[in-house]
């Protein structure tokens, strides 16, 4: 059927040929549906072109489109037409609304670097993490939970195990003159009459289930060596261990004791009434030996009615600035405001003042706390424990001293100096011999400093593996017994001294 000839004419005068032949068959026959389309238009005419040189090379044709229905119930245009419903005037104002309120390149280019700009603002700078990381506390956050079991007895009981879980547990205080039908005292540890009341009390219980062995501590490296701190800042032993000196602080050498990070005094002022502790003369304030306890740091001057002015005149004096003012509002057990105060010549003072002074340019956490304390009163002259924490958050780790302080007041990592207080107590090595060489006829207490934690595992570990051996190292047991036996005296006189302070 196709002719040979030459690339230019020849194939294509043969192609046109058996082209229009077809055409003429498939018009005879009434087969109009080989090509789809229509082949007498245009586009028709170029799609049955295309299929008859496909059929022609022996490429196999897929099958025609079925075609919609002809006749008065089909479309009308053919098998191309598409319905599409008639827009109304409320779609093209749909339409125009929707194009309004889009945002052009240019707004959404202004909306991305506004948002950039505020993520980048509010990124914290290296400075402000190299502060915050500064004053993390050590091993991560302290606080605990409290079981609601409240006693390891009853926590084992509920979770039907040998072992209370990691949250805080108290104690029952059974005393003889304790009636245990009669249940827990209303003012749990603030009950003031422990030592006749005879409902049940409760104390912190902060012995271990399990001993030091047991969890494996026996096997860690020994701690490393800590890095020098300034003069200012807390040794581990000071940390966790609490010190005393029973002296008159008017006459009481201070250089002796170093530097501090904070001072918080209590002066027994003189005001009209009579305390039971006695007052102080205004000149004697103004010349206390106090800026030899600082060069740098914060000052925390308790104050009552006339004394304010007095109080700034002494900051002023001892080379501080004040820049802060604490009250303590006072409350009863009821959480009342207390209106019928032990102070005041004009109205009964409900509330105390505590002076904050400043001195130099310490590292402190600002924007933590705020100035007003609410806490019950307690003991004559006996301030709110929430002082304490208050000045931890605000100065972590530093060496702190309390000035006129009673042994009610003695807290972990806190020099305490009055002639209120038990004997002289030091742990610091370095103060002990800088104590004992000013003052060689007074005698410190504990009679051998504590030792490092590290010791201290080792011994509980020895203790164990000679319990479970049995009689085969009675003598190991006895060097033991003795090396711990003047440790095991001052937590003696450590745990008598707490139960004297918790029934006070």
């Amino acid at each position: 059927m196709v002719k040979r000839g030459s690339y230019n004419g020849g194939v294509v005068f043969g192609m046109g040929r058996a082209m229009s032949e077809m055409w003429e068959y498939s018009h005879m026959q009434g087969m109009t549906g080989i090509f789809p389309g229509n082949i007498g238009s245009p586009i028709g005419g170029h799609r049955g072109m295309v299929g008859m040189i496909e059929m022609l090379r022996g490429v196999s044709v897929p099958p025609p489109m079925s075609r919609p229905p002809m006749g008065p119930n089909g479309p009308v245009g053919g098998g191309n037409y598409i319905a599409f419903k008639p827009r109304t005037e409320e779609d093209e104002m749909k339409d125009l609304e929707n194009m309004l309120t889009e945002k052009s390149c240019r707004e959404m280019q202004k909306s991305k670097t506004g948002e950039d700009l505020l993520d980048f603002i509010h990124q914290p700078s290296a400075k402000e993490c190299a502060v915050a990381a500064r004053f993390k506390s050590k091993g991560g956050s302290q606080v605990k939970e409290y079981c609601s079991a409240l006693t390891k007895e009853d926590c084992r009981c509920q979770s039907r195990s040998y072992i209370a879980c990691d949250k805080v547990h108290f104690r029952r205080i059974i005393a003889a003159h304790t009636n245990v039908n009669l249940g827990d005292c209303s003012y749990l540890d603030t009950c003031r009459h422990m030592k006749t009341c005879k409902y049940v009390h409760y104390e912190l219980d902060s012995t271990p289930d399990v001993s030091a062995l047991m969890m494996g501590a026996a096997t860690l490296p020994p701690p490393k060596p800590l890095k020098p701190q300034h003069a200012h800042y807390c040794s581990e032993v000071e940390l966790g261990e609490p010190q005393w000196i029973n002296c008159d602080i008017r006459s009481f050498r201070m250089d002796i004791l170093g530097q501090f990070g904070v001072i918080m005094a209590d002066p027994p002022w003189h005001i009209h009434m009579e305390l039971p502790y006695g007052t102080m003369p205004d000149d004697e304030m103004r010349t206390l030996n106090v800026p030899a306890l600082q060069t740098d740091g914060l000052i925390f001057l308790w104050v009552t009615g006339r004394a304010m002015e007095l109080g700034r005149e002494c900051l002023e004096l001892w080379g501080y600035k004040r820049v802060e003012e604490i009250i303590w509002v006072k409350t009863n057990q009821l959480q009342r405001i207390i209106r019928t105060g032990r102070t005041g010549h004009w109205l009964n003072h409900s509330k105390e003042h505590c002076l904050v002074g400043i001195k130099g340019n310490p590292e402190v956490n600002r924007n933590i706390d705020t100035d007003v304390i609410v806490a019950d009163v307690r003991e004559t002259s006996r301030k709110p424990d929430e002082m304490y924490s208050l000045i931890e958050r605000l100065s972590p780790r530093t060496r702190k001293v309390e000035l006129f302080a009673r042994m009610n007041n003695v807290h972990a990592g806190w020099m305490s100096l009055g002639n209120q207080l038990e004997g002289v107590r030091l742990v610091d090595e370095g103060l002990r011999a800088r104590f004992k060489a000013a003052y060689p006829d007074v005698e410190v207490q504990p009679a051998s400093p504590p030792r490092p934690s590290a010791m201290k595992v080792d011994s509980s570990s020895s203790q164990m593996r000679n319990t479970f051996a049995g009689g085969e190292l009675k003598a190991a047991e006895t060097q033991v017994a003795e090396a711990t036996a003047p440790d095991a005296a001052y937590a003696s006189e450590a745990k008598a001294v707490n139960s004297d302070m918790e029934i006070s």
